[in-house]
């Protein structure tokens, strides 16, 4: 239980501006652990918009209503096959947000074969590039309209700062789509020289039906980075959302489908790893698998890509990342770095810190881990 109130402590940021209340104030931290030179400290700014100084005692209620729970298939909402449905939880107390269609094998074939049927007989690979690119642009003037709603739902699901999701990764996801959208008629093939009386062309076209896997801690932007260049090209989409945090990305596609999108080209299955993705990953039907996640669940999706029809897959995996601190090195701003990257987003970035230490007898490794001890405790984390 006290584990549980731990992390429900860590994610208290959901759903509130953190400017609400005065960030803790540079001069309250000791001069071990500030840089004399200001201009170029870290702390104020990090404090201000990412700390958790601001977490009110009372989680408040999110003003946005959830709508759509289901699966979406064809560019319809349907329920799963079998009917099953899972919880997803406010991670600042554990209270059910909603119930959301667990879709399992049979509701990843209904999705393929949609997307199998957009791309070898709908309108969408067959647009010009120019209309691909009004839709996109559409859907990122949406993303914009609606930008607070859409936040307020990712924070409410995943528990990170309300700042971080309405100010940094909601106007985000909309450039990337400008950006995706920019890019429809800029890929372009190639003329060859040959040797003799030969014409040799090099086409890009659309892969086809495209399978994705996202993981929680940024589900706008994962969506964003999957859905946004397999559209521009041409594809039609299978997406699986992480089973934490399956609301922004169902939110999101409704608006895509509002801005001009076909039906069956992009299709969300919320559910597990072990049914609906290793369904996904083994599909004989989908050209391709694009996944982010850990590495150990990369290898699984690797291998079921293999032994179902060889489909080309791209990973990006998680793992340690150093962070080297030189015998050199400014410690104080070590100190903040290292906290930023260890705590950012509400303790996960996805790039968990494995701390190196390089350091002389002038500054222990010990006091350096004392002193990050100590700049945790003062932004109350």
């Amino acid at each position: 239980m006290a584990a549980a109130a731990t992390r429900r402590a860590a994610s208290s940021l959901a759903s509130r501006c953190l400017l609400s209340r005065p960030a803790a104030s540079p001069a309250a931290v000791p001069s071990a652990l500030r840089r004399a030179d200001g201009a170029r400290g870290l702390l104020p700014g990090l404090l201000q918009r990412f700390g958790t100084a601001a977490a009110a005692e009372e989680p408040i209620s999110p003003s946005v209503q959830v709508g759509e729970t289901q699966l979406l298939i064809n560019g319809k909402f349907v329920d799963a096959a079998s009917g099953k449905t899972f919880p997803t939880v406010d991670p600042r107390t554990g209270e059910v947000i909603a119930r959301v269609a667990e879709g399992d094998a049979e509701d990843v074939d209904r999705a393929v074969v949609a997307a199998r049927k957009a791309f070898d007989e709908g309108p969408w690979p067959r647009m010009t590039a120019y209309e691909r690119s009004r839709i996109l642009l559409r859907f990122a003037d949406l993303i914009e309209k609606h930008n607070d709603d859409i936040a307020a739902l990712e924070t409410w699901d995943n528990g990170k700062p309300y700042e971080q999701a309405a100010h940094i990764e909601v106007p985000m996801l909309a450039r990337l789509m400008r950006y995706y959208a920019g890019w429809t008629d800029k890929i372009h093939g190639l003329i060859v020289p040959a040797d003799g009386p030969h014409h040799v062309q090099v086409l890009h076209e659309p892969i086809g039906v495209v399978g994705q896997i996202i993981p929680w801690n940024f589900p706008l932007l994962m969506y964003g980075w999957k859905v946004g260049p397999a559209l521009a090209c041409g594809n039609t989409i299978v997406l699986k959302t992480a089973e934490q945090t399956p609301l922004s990305a169902l939110y999101v596609s409704k608006l895509l489908h509002e801005a001009g999108l076909p039906e069956g080209v992009l299709n969300i299955v919320s559910g597990f790893g072990p049914t609906a993705g290793a369904a996904l990953a083994s599909h004989m039907d989908v050209d391709k698998i694009a996944f982010t996640g850990s590495t150990d669940t990369g290898k699984v999706i690797l291998e079921l890509s293999a032994r179902s029809n060889l489909k080309p897959v791209t990973l990006e995996l998680g793992g340690k990342s150093p962070f080297i601190v030189m015998d050199d090195a400014d410690i104080d701003q070590a100190v903040e770095l290292a906290h930023f990257a260890l705590f950012f987003n509400q303790v996960c970035i996805g790039i968990y810190v494995k701390i190196n230490m390089i350091l002389d007898k002038v500054y222990s490794t010990t006091s350096f881990f004392l002193s990050l001890n100590t700049f945790i405790s003062i932004v109350n984390l």
